[in-house]
């Protein structure tokens, strides 16, 4: 099961979206430790959407309940932020050397944990492999998995990218990728506020 459950959160954390367009412009504009931080962050958000998924949180919420909303509007003011903030970058501030660890983390970690997509991708997946009643330690086990593997792969995406010739194309390029990574966390926040309604 777990092996199955592995599989499956590789393939998750692999796939194009906020979190790697997040990860890829700190990395940008701080370096290595600003990218490996975010996703460290990420990975934290995650184990704990991993976490509330697999006790049965995620039955609650999927009813409509008021904590489900809550978590769509957070995910939403959040993106709205970020993405307003890298629109107002002027992308020519980045440093020459690795920096903005504790931001990186929170941003990262807000970018997982307030993003209901991430609770139904557990849930549609979780659903397939656990049982009523399973123990404590299974689930944090298995939350734990998801949690390692999608810090690994965004740790190791900011890891490889500042180290090669890339990010110095990429830093040429910082206010063209401060502009597109803000568009589409605007376009998701507004693609997640319409689903709320």
């Amino acid at each position: 099961m777990l092996a199955q459950i592995g599989v499956v959160c590789v393939l998750g954390a692999m796939s194009p979206g906020p979190s790697l367009a997040v990860v890829l412009r700190n990395t940008v504009a701080g370096g290595r430790l600003r990218g490996v931080m975010t996703g460290l962050g990420h990975g934290i958000g995650f184990f704990f959407y991993a976490l509330l998924a697999v006790s049965g949180l995620a039955v609650v919420m999927a009813t409509g309940d008021t904590v489900f909303w809550a978590l769509q509007w957070g995910g939403a003011v959040v993106l709205v932020w970020l993405g307003w903030q890298f629109l107002l970058s002027e992308g020519g501030e980045v440093a020459d050397h690795d920096s903005g660890g504790r931001e990186g983390f929170v941003a990262g970690f807000l970018v997982a944990f307030l993003n209901p997509k991430i609770l139904a991708f557990f849930v549609a997946v979780f659903s397939q492999f656990i049982e009523p009643g399973l123990a404590l330690n299974d689930r944090l086990v298995i939350a734990l998995l998801a949690g390692v593997i999608d810090a690994s792969w965004y740790m190791l995406v900011a890891t490889v990218i500042a180290g090669t010739p890339l990010l110095d194309i990429l830093r040429r390029h910082a206010w063209a990728i401060d502009r597109a990574v803000g568009s589409l966390l605007l376009l998701l926040a507004v693609a997640l506020l319409l689903r709320a309604f």
